[in-house]
């Protein structure tokens, strides 16, 4: 029996659950497939202005990729081309692709796969007792280069060769001072502040969000840039938000953003 993305909404926040409790959330074929696609709904409705990610109960986000398909998934060469390009990567890109803020709320393992997948979030919030890493040395196989682009942006290669080469299981402080986590909480608390954060992401302009995940995307490209994309910087100042914002800031009252 395969996993489930499940996915559910509150106002203009939407949750996705990883679901393979039998597994520890492991994620098999065809929940890369439906993680992928979730994404690609959500990134299509400008109803919703922010994405939370989690596991199912609370033993794990997600014990990386289901180990016991591998022997089918990734029988030949090309087969293991189209698992991790076509499955894998892609649904990794459109987590990294969401126009809107994702936040990952992180209890139990994160291992493997699950790490690649909250690597690729915006913001990502762990429990206490979590742990992280890709002990996948011990199986004798090497992550693909198309899934570590996530976990080298956001901790650089030093710390990804030590995670990888060493194949240590890091625990949530330890993970923290590394880079790997935004904010490390009590368990019990995990999924309060992960809503918490989606709460003070929906109260700004949606526009904005937006606009701060492109234009840090852009930078770490590294070129400089161009006079074009200087004044698309200040593409604010015609929106409707912007009015808003100014004008509830002088009349002190809280600003109702429409996202246009």
């Amino acid at each position: 029996m395969s996993g489930e993305i499940l996915f559910s909404t509150d106002g203009d926040i939407a949750t996705l659950t990883l679901s393979n409790p039998e597994k520890l959330n492991a994620i098999d074929s065809a929940m890369w497939v439906a993680l992928r696609e979730a994404f690609e709904r959500i990134a299509a409705s400008p109803a919703l202005r922010c994405v939370v990610l989690r596991g199912a109960g609370d033993k794990a986000f997600a014990a990386g990729g289901d180990i016991e398909e591998f022997l089918t998934v990734r029988a030949t060469v090309d087969d293991a081309l189209h698992y991790h390009d076509t499955l894998v990567a892609a649904a990794l890109d459109a987590i990294r692709a969401c126009a809107i803020p994702t936040v990952a709320a992180i209890q139990g393992a994160c291992v493997g796969g699950g790490l690649e997948i909250a690597g690729c979030c915006d913001l990502r919030i762990a429990g206490e007792s979590a742990r992280f890493g890709a002990p996948i040395n011990r199986l004798g196989f090497s992550m693909y280069p198309g899934e570590m682009a996530g976990l080298l942006d956001l901790v650089g290669p030093a710390v990804l060769l030590e995670i990888l080469l060493e194949g240590r299981i890091l625990d949530a402080r330890e993970a923290l001072q590394k880079g790997l986590l935004t904010r490390v909480v009590d368990d019990e608390k995990v999924l309060d502040e992960a809503r918490a954060s989606a709460a003070r992401i929906v109260a700004g302009a949606p526009l904005v969000a937006r606009w701060h995940k492109q234009w840090v995307h852009r930078l770490m490209r590294g070129n400089a840039l161009s006079g074009e994309e200087k004044r698309a910087a200040f593409d604010f100042l015609a929106t409707d938000d912007y009015k808003e914002g100014l004008e509830a800031f002088f009349a002190k009252r809280k600003p109702v953003f429409k996202g246009r």
